[in-house]
């Protein structure tokens, strides 16, 4: 994997890099550790936590698998996708370190699916 970014202000990107770091610090996984899991140079991940670069969707996503981290959560912390309304089995679901990734993104469709379908249904009896 390359380590090509986009130089970003540092106000836009200083809550994604501390939010990397603090996850990082949590899984007291050293910065060197998490680049060498994550398939980046550690400079990178430096300048990164630092807020001094913008890291890509694919990079986002292997940090975030180095970490146990849905993927989802740092594309939001980093603007990419917008944040879905709270629900504590979402976030419980992406908090669980006992599941991967994988399995974490079927469960959250078919939860996500039941949801959209209940709130069809609802719609509907209300509007008989």
């Amino acid at each position: 994997m390359t380590d090509q970014a986009e130089p970003q202000e540092k106000s836009s990107g200083e809550g994604l890099g501390e939010f990397i770091r603090a996850q990082r610090i949590a899984a007291e996984v050293s910065i060197r550790q998490l680049a060498e899991k994550a398939g980046v140079s550690n400079p990178y991940l430096s300048q990164i936590e630092r807020g001094l670069r913008r890291p890509s969707a694919d990079v986002l996503g292997q940090i975030a698998k180095a970490l146990r981290l849905s993927a989802e959560v740092l594309y939001v912390q980093a603007g990419i996708l917008e944040e879905r309304p709270e629900s504590p089995v979402r976030d419980a679901l992406i908090a669980d370190t006992a599941i991967t990734e994988r399995q974490k993104q079927a469960l959250l469709e078919i939860y996500e699916s039941f949801r959209r379908e209940n709130e069809t249904a609802l719609k509907e009896i209300n509007h008989d």
